[in-house]
């Protein structure tokens, strides 16, 4: 999969993320679009770590695109944890 298709899933995957998890974010829908293209970097390099697996092989396969969203939540959740941590310090 090309550099573009790649940031196209993971723009995809953050605007994902970001309708299965609502809530108020700091930086808004483009941080977490930005969050998205970094989850399905992280989510196909877990992937493929743990189990072997190439999902990032093809744009349109449902591996590529479970493991993008996957990685994109987690991200997200880390990255509302860090923001909110901050927030009450």
């Amino acid at each position: 999969m090309g550099i573009v298709s790649l940031l196209i899933l993971g723009l995809i995957a953050g605007a994902l993320a970001k309708w299965l998890l609502p809530g108020d974010d700091p930086g808004g829908i483009l941080v977490t679009m930005l969050i998205g293209v970094v989850g399905a970097l992280l989510g196909g390099f877990l992937a493929g770590a743990l189990f072997g697996a190439d999902p990032l092989g093809g744009f349109f396969e449902l591996s590529t695109w479970v493991t993008a969203v996957a990685g994109s939540i987690v991200l997200l959740v880390l990255y509302r944890v860090i923001t909110r941590r901050r927030r009450t310090v």
